[in-house]
């Protein structure tokens, strides 16, 4: 039973048991655990990652150039540069990921999302969003955004490969509000969900050739951005 789970759940599990202070509760824990995957017929790893108490567990989650305000969720605050707080044990591949995702309506000062298959911090692929272009009918199509740091930002990938990397948002959410995100990642194609409607995809293979790694929340240069309901549902192999 144990082995018919993906690994990345079996790990997050696991380290939940270990860390019982007192044996009577791990022989308990482990009884619950057997019984919860009895019968399981695929992985799915849905534990919310999110939760303030977890973020200042630095063997769980690496912060980089940002700092961490406990607010509704995760919010990171703003400063030169792209920053980053990402899980250290996830090693994703393909699946889903889920999460709200909250920033502004604020001219250039607003880039927010998720990033992927990340190696280090100036290594990975991020679907993110520009919501202070939500609403403007003339800049629409440069709500959503997929970049591979660091041979393909989203400036280079414009000039190169105009509309191929970015994308419209319709309906569009409010700007200044929560919205729904979910991705579904099947190398080499990203597909986009926004509040249950399937926005966009991009096909990916072209730019990057990663294929696994860590998974974080990420803003822009200058950016501030909340994050919260993070649920990872890594692919049956």
């Amino acid at each position: 039973m144990f082995f018919s789970m993906h690994p990345e759940c079996f790990i997050h599990k696991l380290y939940f048991l270990i860390n019982m202070k007192t044996s009577s509760l791990i022989i308990f824990s482990l009884l619950l655990f057997i019984t919860s995957i009895h019968g399981q017929a695929q992985s799915d790893c849905t534990d919310d990652y999110s939760i303030a108490k977890n973020i200042s567990d630095t063997t769980k989650w690496t912060l980089f150039n940002r700092e961490v305000i406990h607010k509704e969720g995760i919010h990171l605050d703003s400063k030169a540069g792209d920053g980053l707080l990402y899980l250290n044990d996830i090693e994703f591949s393909n699946g889903t990921i889920e999460l709200d995702i909250k920033g502004s309506d604020e001219k250039g000062k607003s880039f927010v999302g998720i990033a992927f298959h990340g190696t280090s911090e100036e290594q990975y692929d991020a679907i993110y969003f520009r919501p202070f272009n939500f609403k403007n009918t003339d800049r629409n199509s440069h709500s959503i955004q997929f970049i591979s740091h660091p041979d393909y930002p989203w400036h280079k990938l414009r000039n190169k490969y105009p509309g191929q990397y970015e994308s419209s948002l319709n309906p569009s959410p409010n700007p200044n509000a929560w919205f729904h995100v979910k991705l579904n990642i099947q190398y080499p194609i990203v597909e986009v969900t926004v509040d249950k409607e399937i926005v966009t995809s991009f096909k990916i293979d072209d730019i990057s050739s990663r294929q696994k790694g860590w998974i974080g929340f990420w803003v822009g240069n200058y950016a501030k951005g909340s994050f919260k309901n993070l649920k990872i549902k890594p692919a049956k192999k």
